[in-house]
């Protein structure tokens, strides 16, 4: 069954406390929490302090991506804040083992994110050491993009890597996620389905999440 994790950017931010008590009652899995610097991403989200408020209105996973240059200036920040999940992309690591083994010592679970152009191999010496791959299914920096429809051989791609060594990596696919592709990007190999519009755009979120979890 997949996890399910809403992406808090597509909340609607003078109303974050009634957003928050719907995916508590939800059958969301996570919280998924986006990080932009205007500097790796051309968009500024928030910080810390946001996702520490989002920590305390939930006991539910906080899945925090960062889409920030020098991500490990950070971690420790996030992990005060509540941060589960950290995932740091690929592209902004230039010592990519140095960040895991950084976000592994501070107990939190290890992402690695990578962006549409960026090929799956590329993963190949780290996913041993991760619990999660965070694949951008569009260009990062901005909600409602349509799904790149070339993330699906690369999901299949990087499922039969993770196979093949029997490692418990999940693949989170992020981005252009709707009701109509969700399956098929689940069948390619997908575990974690990240929907911002999808979800809080819908006229009825609860059932919008309920039945992406059912598929």
């Amino acid at each position: 069954m997949a996890i399910i994790a809403p992406s808090l950017l597509s909340a609607d931010f003078l109303k974050l406390q009634s957003e928050c008590n719907m995916l508590n009652e939800s059958e969301a899995d996570w919280y998924h929490l986006d990080v932009m610097d205007g500097r790796f991403v051309p968009n500024i989200s928030f910080g810390p302090m946001v996702v520490e408020f989002f920590r305390k209105a939930t006991g539910k996973t906080c899945d925090v991506h960062l889409m920030i240059e020098e991500p490990g200036k950070y971690a420790e920040a996030f992990k005060k804040a509540g941060a589960d999940i950290l995932s740091v992309h690929l592209e902004a690591c230039p010592h990519l083992h140095r960040n895991i083994q950084q976000i592994r010592s501070l107990g939190m679970q290890a992402g690695v994110a990578i962006n549409p152009h960026t090929p799956v191999g590329n993963l190949a010496d780290v996913l041993a050491d991760i619990d999660l791959v965070c694949m951008m299914s569009v260009n990062p920096g901005f909600g409602g993009q349509s799904f790149i429809p070339h993330t699906l051989d690369k999901i299949r791609q990087l499922r039969k890597m993770i196979d093949e060594r029997s490692l418990p990596v999940k693949i989170e696919i992020d981005g252009g996620v709707t009701l109509e592709n969700a399956k098929t990007i689940l069948d390619a190999g997908a575990d974690v389905l990240v929907a911002g519009n999808t979800v809080f755009k819908s006229a009825d979120p609860k059932a919008t999440i309920a039945a992406l979890k059912c598929l």
